[in-house]
């Protein structure tokens, strides 16, 4: 477990260079946007436009901050998505277009290369004690909102608000959290 501090996170361009990108965690290590595996990252989105296209990605995406936003993914209905929507799974590959509801949003981003990877994103609410099941996988937890510690197999630690637990080989493990936190899950599996 490696615990990933929000002082610490890689702001880079947008690959289409109308925004910034805050890189919480990539692999392999020190990959670009063009050449990874998979990247979880959180970015804001200040104006109506075009997504980046990644060729061979899926992408979730789930809102952080903000009024929320519509998105036309590849000519398909528009999809509301909003701080209280589930997370939204597409291919990254498509033509989509944001449209914002009312002020900039601020996003979190799980994308993993089509070819080998999938991943899930979840919204956990933690109000006092909860126990979180992990899959063997690689997992990242990120705190959003709030404190929250940990414990997992005998190692403890805490998060603060943009910190995030980096667990690769979970191994179908449990993580018990304590506080008041609105985090998200993200978990990446092979095949």
């Amino acid at each position: 477990m490696r615990i990933l501090r929000a002082g610490d996170h890689k702001r880079m361009p947008w690959k289409n260079g109308k925004g910034e990108t805050v890189e919480i965690a990539v692999f392999p290590p020190g990959a670009s946007i063009n050449d990874f595996d998979w990247r979880i990252s959180m970015a804001t989105v200040a104006e109506d436009g075009p997504f980046s296209i990644f060729p061979g990605i899926d992408r979730t995406l789930a809102i952080l901050d903000g009024n929320g936003m519509v998105l036309d993914v590849d000519g398909s209905s528009p999809l509301p998505l909003t701080t209280a929507s589930n997370p939204l799974a597409f291919p990254a590959d498509v033509p989509v277009a944001a449209r914002l509801e009312d002020g900039a949003v601020t996003d979190l981003n799980v994308m993993t290369r089509r070819n080998g990877l999938s991943h899930t994103l979840i919204r956990i609410e933690v109000d006092g004690s909860k126990t979180v099941p992990l899959p063997p996988s690689t997992c990242l937890l990120l705190c959003h909102r709030g404190a929250l510690s940990f414990r997992r197999n005998g190692e403890t630690g805490a998060l603060a608000a943009g910190d995030a637990l980096l667990i690769e080989g979970a191994a179908a493990t449990v993580l018990k959290i304590d506080g008041e936190a609105r985090c998200y899950l993200a978990s990446i599996t092979t095949g």
